[in-house]
């Protein structure tokens, strides 16, 4: 065969694969994505805050189970073979995510509404748990052995990518509906559109091939009977097991949630700037990172993958405090000279139905010398019952940066996006490369899964929590007529990601060993 047919059979091989791929995580990231919304769709409304990292941790609870559905189809796909197994994960994803954008309200259907999607999103993780480890493998089993890193790396794109396309579908549909329509029921439409998707990709996936390694392990005999037993149970490959996930995928995950779910949430919750305007910057930052994936796939396969993604780890440590003042200081319209002339406030009451309390909502609106746009609504409830508590304020704040500001924050979040690029780029190859054909989707499913599903997944939710937190003890001590605990709250989930990457580094720089270009 030559090596141009090679090639192409190679690039048609990655679209099959990726296209699955990128289906299962633009529908895994949707909810992540819609967060903000969400948690005022499925959760009680009287307290925004505590409804937010509700949905957090809804969204946490997919990752969590990632392992498991690790073991499950990992097992699958070492017994029956990759190309089927991913097939199911597809489906079962797809169908899962169709039917969160079918789920009624809270207000509708009360608690039961929070459970259905806990439920849908358990089963979006097990699906997702099964997808990764099948792509990946399938893949590296085609590659040639000295340009696994190059060729897997394709894959790595299609996590960033079904973010990206999650961001556009998102902004188009808020586009098309207008901002009121898409948070009463506009935001369900992308939940809806993945069930095309997924359609298409099945057929796509139904024309190729097992992977010949497996195949030719099959008619030999040679699959495993028992791939869990085999994986976990033998002391020798269990031990990279434990290598794999504590000096690699746990640092990894943390890089790369941090570097774009993380990053979207500090801009939306913590900086407040416009949902729009921040969802269209973070998709510019990943247009402009996302080749670097496939770059330091291909630089693993000619100095080795260990030092690339610890490098990547060691950044972020290093990095991610001064990147994040950097962002939160140029959001802050405390830094900005404020227009007094242009400053506006309106204010409207009106009875709250089927009640004889009042709802005054308060909007303030105000521009800044350097072209940053500021609006504050504050909505009231003034109870006609004076003896019952009233709820708290509900408070909405929404920068709009210039357009000087929004590349200073389009170039921080593509720092972090080349550290995630380094971090990912080459762990699929790596982790191939780690164990033997017979356990492999097993053996690599589970420690990528606890990595990037627990120890990534938990970071928007640890990290928010944390700030949150922070944020708190300052009420407390200003309240106290007390100094503040802490100058700088909104660093605090930064503390996570840190430790954790360091950690990884630690582990991986001591007790992973690997020669030039990776061992196969």
């Amino acid at each position: 065969m030559s090596e141009k047919k090679s090639t192409a059979g190679l690039a048609s091989i990655i679209g099959a694969s990726s296209v699955g791929t990128l289906i299962e995580w633009y529908d895994f990231y949707i909810f992540g994505s819609l967060a903000t919304i969400i948690s005022t769709q499925f959760f009680p409304k009287d307290n925004p805050t505590a409804a937010f990292l509700s949905t957090l941790a809804t969204f946490a609870a997919g990752f969590v189970v990632r392992p498991f559905g690790a073991l499950f189809f990992g097992r699958l796909g070492d017994l029956i073979g990759r190309k089927y197994t991913f097939m199911v994960t597809l489906v079962l994803m797809g169908g899962a995510t169709f039917a969160i954008g079918c789920v009624p309200g809270y207000e509708t259907i009360g608690f039961f509404a929070p459970l259905l999607v806990l439920v849908l999103r358990l089963l979006q993780g097990l699906a997702l748990g099964g997808e990764y480890g099948g792509a990946a493998t399938y893949v590296a089993e085609h590659a040639p052995a000295n340009e696994k890193g190059f060729w897997t790396s394709w894959i790595q794109i299609t996590a960033t990518a079904g973010l990206f396309i999650s961001l556009a579908v998102i902004l188009i549909t808020q586009s098309s509906l207008g901002k009121e329509k898409f948070e009463d029921w506009g935001w369900r439409v992308p939940f809806w559109v993945s069930i095309i998707m997924v359609y298409v990709s099945v057929l796509i996936r139904k024309n190729m091939h097992e992977s010949p390694l497996f195949a030719k392990a099959k008619a030999e005999g040679k699959t495993s009977a028992n791939p869990l037993k085999e994986s976990f149970g033998n002391k020798y490959n269990f031990k990279y097991v434990l290598l794999a996930l504590f000096g690699a995928t746990m640092g990894q995950g943390v890089i790369w949630y941090t570097g774009q779910f993380y990053a979207q949430t500090f801009l939306l919750k913590i900086c407040n700037i416009d949902f729009q305007q921040a969802n269209t910057l973070l998709i510019i930052a990943l247009m402009m990172g996302t080749p670097f994936f496939v770059f330091f796939g291909w630089l693993s396969d000619k100095i080795g993958r260990k030092g690339i993604m610890l490098t990547g780890m060691l950044l972020g440590v290093l990095c991610y405090r001064p990147i994040y003042e950097k962002i939160y200081q140029t959001a802050n319209i405390k830094n900005k000279e404020e227009i007094t002339a242009k400053t506006t406030e309106e204010v409207k009451r009106a009875l709250v139905e089927g009640t004889s309390d009042s709802l005054i909502t308060t909007t303030v609106t105000k521009e800044y010398t350097d072209g940053t746009k500021y609006k504050e609504v504050k909505k009231v409830t003034v109870l006609a019952d004076a003896s019952k508590e009233a709820p708290k304020p509900d408070v909405v704040k929404t920068v709009k940066l210039n357009e000087g500001d929004k590349w200073t924050m389009i170039w921080m979040v593509f720092v972090q996006l080349l550290f995630v690029t380094m971090a990912y780029g080459p762990i699929a190859a790596f982790l191939v490369e780690m164990f033997p054909v017979k356990i492999r989707y097993t053996s690599m499913s589970l420690p990528y899964h606890i990595g990037n599903g627990v120890f990534g997944g938990l970071m928007p939710a640890i990290a928010t929590y944390l700030v949150s937190k922070a944020k708190d003890a300052n009420e407390a001590a200003e309240k106290a007529g007390q100094a503040v605990v802490n100058a700088q709250p909104y660093l605090e989930g930064l503390k996570y990601p840190m430790l954790i990457a360091g950690i990884c580094f630690v582990i991986g720089l001591l007790y992973i060993k690997e020669k030039k270009g990776g061992v196969e």
